[in-house]
């Protein structure tokens, strides 16, 4: 009976987090704006506090279907990459602000302002609110997960991301 428990509390949780919507797009019309979710774990990440290196935006010629987005990849490696695992890559929170599902929303989030923890990629909104979030990423991280599955199973924001101007087009 005990080894029964933890699996049935997996199997009623695991599908509760698919519940807070789909993929955030904002209008580049492609996941995280574009840019190649995968590239993102081949990049130096710099120390909280610091700005992180510029991601690497994807090609429009090069793409792959998930979660009711399309997304890009500067490479056809990095495309295999994702389809063969793309939870290993996506942002979490659909592509939303980590610290704005800490504090029970749904906001868009700038893929400039990104960092790596635990093996998985989190997105904020202004520069502003990583500092807020860097105060205590893991005690954030711990709301934001008790939240997340909680949320409205809504669509994802259709607003447009504040402060992000690298909205250009994605490269052929």
């Amino acid at each position: 009976m005990k080894r029964l428990l933890p699996l049935a509390f997996a199997a009623l949780t695991l599908p509760t987090l698919a519940f807070a919507g789909p993929q955030y797009v904002d209008e580049t019309g492609f996941a995280v704006s574009g840019h190649d979710v995968v590239a993102y774990f081949t990049l130096e990440q710099n120390a909280v506090g610091q700005a992180q290196p510029a991601p690497v935006k994807g090609k429009s010629s090069i793409t792959a279907e998930y979660n009711g987005a399309t997304w890009a990849f500067s490479s056809e490696a990095n495309r295999d990459a994702f389809v063969a695992n793309p939870e290993a890559y996506i942002p979490q929170y659909n592509g939303h602000c980590a610290y704005g599902v800490s504090k029970g929303g749904k906001v868009p989030a700038n893929p400039e302002l990104w960092r790596i923890v635990d093996g998985k990629l989190y997105l904020n909104v202004t520069k502003d609110v990583v500092g807020f979030w860097e105060e205590d990423i893991s005690g954030n991280l711990k709301i934001s997960e008790a939240k997340w599955p909680k949320l409205e199973p809504r669509d994802a924001s259709t607003r447009t991301i504040p402060f992000y101007s690298s909205n250009a087009p994605i490269t052929n």
